[in-house]
């Protein structure tokens, strides 16, 4: 307490005379209760200290050891150099010790935390020691020490008026803090047994803030692979029967993906950069929960329909030759993916093709996939299985759906590049342009002279970028923005509001597409390996989506926003780029473990190898699926969807333990200089 720190403290100014100083590290003590390695008192003090030191040990009131050294050392903090001789000398719960280097005017008390006395005792007993150490009278301060225990009623002769005063002003105050301690005890006691009551109003209310928090993110994952899994399904589905029977399933899929975007959104809020209470996220995340449960809802209660209208299990074999056709003509498609990326690779540098880089080694993996799967379809019809064909029928026909789109985005990433290019020599003659404007005009202060200095050099770095091979355009436009608005801003008190109106067009033209080819990309990377991704990148690349939806509406009437809403749209599609791939990379650390057998023979279906990890982004559960492979169904051998665990894939959980500390101190032992 601040008390015995501040009591103690006021004891420099007594007078002792001191001997050469020592360092002294922990020490054994006597066999009796005072310890004199300072030899500050005479035989006949220490047998009277230890006398009075006895009695209080005999008549319960609790026992005290004294040392007294020159200087603390090893530990130099007293109160570490306190409690550790107390252990070290194994001194119990009821056993105090106060510790003095007479030379460094130093002290402190070991006190255990489960002593007899309390944090005021223990106040009350250091500080009947002050008129003693001022006056160097340490064989009365030690009686004086013991006479300040409970229930010894002023045994010690030696302790003066003054200390009397001084011990009953503290003990009048240690009432009243007691007092006030207890007030607040009841006060808090209270408030927690009226937290304890549930909260009617919140059906969440035995779960942790964490534990809440886990589940919603949980959710959002699970919810976002159903209406993935779910979108597909549709579109198998319109592909074979048309608009019209499956008009219905569309527009159930469409209000469930309104509710998973609104879920998108709260967790954004969560996320960004405004701070918000804890009542505000509790409440946010049951939301969240709570509107993936609506839109899960909403594709449960078509289940039934859709299996009726899908018949997968009455058709399997006309379905497995049909996909086994489309799996074939796949090859074709595949095989120029890397032919694709190594013409990419000619033109641009690694970290432009990052995204795409193992597309043509994934593309094989699905191909491989659905090779697996179509054999198992056949040997299952062959057997009269047709339950179990259709699930390997399904499975089969999104690998290829999949693979097709890996190779898609090897092209439309070239493309992207190629339009983000163009952007970059655009706004390169827009700068020249502003150089020329900014060079015209009168700048008596040679405020614009740096601006279009750097300008200049920025337009020479970016020309220098786009020529050659190993080229990154998103990184030389990138640049480009910068200094296109720097000079904006030194230009714009002096342009006229129509070349203004042209060039906030234009700039919004670059952001749009931008935007769009960030979240195609982050779209294309995230959705052909949402099997390892959770939801924070998932987040990013729907407020990503909304976000530049946004700017598509308010391009006709207000520029400015629509450029503010296509930039954002770009950050957040980065980010859920960049969140997506180090989940990737996390996952990957250790390679596929179990592979293709044989090559490309059928994948093992456990732990992070190939199977497990397509299985678990394409198998994330009809309508209710989930990342990773969690949630989800399948086709029960006497037919439909059986909703239920996947056991295609599972992943490790981990495990830690805790260590004890010793109880002694604890916030209870305290020292401090005199």
């Amino acid at each position: 307490m601040t008390i015995v720190a501040g009591l103690i403290a006021a004891m420099l100014g007594s007078g002792w005379v001191a001997s050469a100083a020592m360092a002294t590290s922990p020490v054994t003590l006597d066999s009796g209760f005072v310890t004199d390695e300072a030899q500050v008192l005479t035989s006949t003090e220490i047998d009277e200290v230890n006398s009075r030191l006895s009695d209080l040990a005999d008549a319960e009131g609790g026992d005290l050891y004294v040392v007294f050294v020159d200087e603390f050392t090893d530990p130099s903090d007293s109160v570490e150099w306190t409690d550790q001789t107390a252990i070290d000398n194994g001194l119990a719960t009821d056993q105090y010790l106060v510790a003095i280097a007479v030379d460094a005017g130093q002290y402190a008390i070991s006190a255990d935390t489960d002593g007899p006395l309390s944090d005021g005792e223990v106040d009350r007993v250091v500080q009947a020691m002050e008129n003693g150490l001022r006056a160097g009278d340490w064989g009365g301060a030690v009686i004086a020490a013991a006479d300040a225990f409970p229930g010894q009623g002023g045994a010690g002769a030696g302790t003066s008026t003054l200390t009397w005063v001084l011990v009953a002003a503290v003990v009048i105050a240690a009432i009243i803090l007691i007092i006030v301690l207890v007030s607040r005890s009841r006060k808090k006691k209270q408030q927690q047994s009226l937290a304890a009551i549930p909260d009617p109003n919140d059906p969440y209310a035995s779960v942790s803030d964490d534990d809440l928090e886990t589940q919603a993110g949980s959710a959002l994952v699970q919810a976002d692979d159903a209406i993935t899994s779910s979108r597909q399904e549709v579109g198998f589905a319109v592909a074979q029967y048309g608009d019209d029977s499956t008009r219905t399933f569309t527009q159930v899929v469409e209000a469930a993906q309104v509710k998973v975007g609104e879920a998108f959104a709260l967790k954004q809020k969560i996320d960004d950069e405004i701070p918000d209470t804890a009542q505000q996220r509790r409440a946010w995340h049951i939301q969240i929960i709570q509107l993936c449960d609506e839109a899960d809802d909403l594709l449960n209660d078509n289940i039934e329909a859709f299996e009726e209208l899908r018949l997968l299990e009455a058709e399997a074999p006309q379905a497995l030759e049909r996909v086994t056709a489309r799996r074939a003509a796949a090859d074709q498609k595949v095989a120029t993916a890397a032919p694709a990326l190594a013409t990419l690779t000619q033109t641009y540098d690694a970290a432009a093709l990052a995204t795409v880089a193992d597309n043509p080694e994934q593309a094989q993996h699905r191909l491989a996939l659905a090779d697996a799967e179509l054999s198992e379809a056949a040997t299952a019809i062959a057997a009269g299985r047709n339950g179990e064909a259709a699930y390997s029928i399904r499975t089969a026909e999104e690998a290829v759906e999949q693979s097709e789109s890996l190779v898609d985005a090897v092209t439309t990433l070239g493309t992207n590049l190629a339009a983000v290019e163009d952007q970059a020599r655009a706004m390169i003659t827009d700068l020249e342009a502003d150089i020329a404007a900014a060079g015209a005009m009168a700048d008596a202060q040679g405020r614009l002279d740096p601006i279009i200095a750097r300008t200049r050099s920025n337009i020479d770095a970016a020309l220098a970028g786009l020529q050659g091979a190993s080229r990154n355009p998103q990184q030389v436009l990138d640049r480009l923005t910068e200094a296109n608005t720097e000079i904006d801003a030194a230009l714009g008190q002096v342009r006229q509001a129509a070349e203004q109106a042209q060039r906030a067009q234009r700039t919004l033209e670059q952001r749009l597409t931008q935007a769009q080819a960030q979240i195609a990309t982050a779209n294309d990377f995230i959705s052909t390996r949402r099997g390892v991704i959770g939801a924070t990148a998932r987040t990013r690349l729907a407020e990503a989506n909304a976000a530049y939806a946004e700017a598509v509406a308010a391009q006709p009437s207000d520029p400015v926003l629509a450029t503010e809403r296509a930039t954002r749209a770009y950050n957040l599609a980065s980010e859920a780029l960049s969140s997506a791939r180090s989940e990737v990379d996390t996952f990957n650390t250790g390679g596929w473990s179990g592979g293709l057998s044989g090559g490309y023979g059928a994948p093992s279906r456990g732990g992070s190898d190939l199977g497990g990890a397509i299985l678990g982004g394409i198998l994330g559960g009809l309508f209710s699926g989930g990342g990773g492979g969690g949630g989800g169904g399948s086709w029960s051998s006497g037919g439909g969807w059986r909703s239920g665990g996947s056991s295609r894939s599972s992943r490790p959980s981990s495990f830690g333990g805790g260590s004890r500390s010793s109880s002694r101190g604890g916030g209870r032992s305290r020292g401090g200089r005199f």
